[in-house]
């Protein structure tokens, strides 16, 4: 598989497995068809509940350790310095692992809920992931729904600029001045919910688009993400699509149909507004 390449020089696997709304034994099934159909890249996260069944299947499969690419992220009710540590000590436990290859921000603290002191307590989380990226147990750094402004405070106390950013993108939420933004600061971006929540799988262009190219309309979704350099990240607890979307690099968009993607109007939109949201 493609990799791509983090500022910090790392190579990750260009497609990731998403875990996201796979809680508890949900996820185990998947996880292991994704393993045998050859995944390395696997995305999870504190808040989905997902953690130790995923280090029980990765201990049972018997797999180099230095063969998978691992990420979790760190709830918000954990945001700040002692927490987050803390948090970060507690995913290392349930995943079975000494270390991740790379451990995200899960949402920033945001202007709306904190607004006397959203950018001192995004700079607190941050300070802990600085040290956990230096004492070696990450082996890369980053963010997860921040958008421009969060990023900008994010930088004028950083030590270590943030590495990735996870956001929601997917044709009819492709949100390009971000984008721009995360590369012009090299940034690798990350796509989470690449097929739109699956909504977006209905869409008359994509469909279309799916029988000129003779895929499947989530092979366009994810295959459209990596035409722009965006790391997609599906999930599926089917084994066909499992499989497929693995594969979604096997053809190539013309530019156009980008283009026509690029134009699509709003569509798919979880609704969860980064510098909106309360919880």
């Amino acid at each position: 598989m493609k990799n791509f390449k983090i500022s910090n020089g790392i190579d990750i696997p260009a497609i990731g497995f998403g875990t996201w709304l796979l809680e508890g034994e949900k996820v185990t099934e998947p996880l292991k068809i994704a393993l045998e159909k050859g995944y390395t890249h696997i995305d999870t996260a504190a808040i989905y509940k997902n953690e130790k069944e995923i280090g029980v299947v990765l201990q049972s499969q018997n797999i180099d350790r230095k063969e998978l690419f691992i990420t979790s992220k760190c709830w918000n009710s954990e945001r700040g310095y002692e927490k987050a540590l803390a948090a970060f000590e507690q995913t290392l436990t349930d995943l079975q692992t000494d270390y991740l290859d790379l451990y995200l921000i899960h949402w920033p603290a945001n202007e709306t809920q904190f607004p006397d002191n959203w950018a001192a307590l995004n700079a607190s989380t941050w300070r802990a992931f600085e040290e956990i990226y230096t004492s070696g147990k990450a082996k890369a750094i980053g963010v997860s729904n921040f958008n421009i402004n969060h990023l900008e405070a994010l930088f004028e106390t950083a030590k270590i600029k943030p590495m990735v950013n996870q956001i929601e993108i997917h044709p009819g939420h492709s949100q390009p001045e971000l984008v721009d933004f995360c590369k012009q600061n090299d940034l690798l971006v990350q796509a989470w919910s690449p097929l739109g929540s699956g909504r977006i799988l209905e869409n008359e262009l994509i469909i279309s688009l799916a029988n000129k190219y003779n895929v499947s309309v989530g092979q366009i979704c994810i295959n459209y993400c990596l035409a722009k350099e965006i790391l997609p990240l599906p999930r599926s607890s089917s084994e066909k699509n499992i499989e497929a979307n693995l594969t979604s690099d096997n053809f190539k968009l013309i530019a156009e149909d980008i283009k026509a993607i690029d134009e699509m109007p709003a569509d798919g939109f979880s609704g969860l507004n980064p510098s909106l949201i309360e919880f």
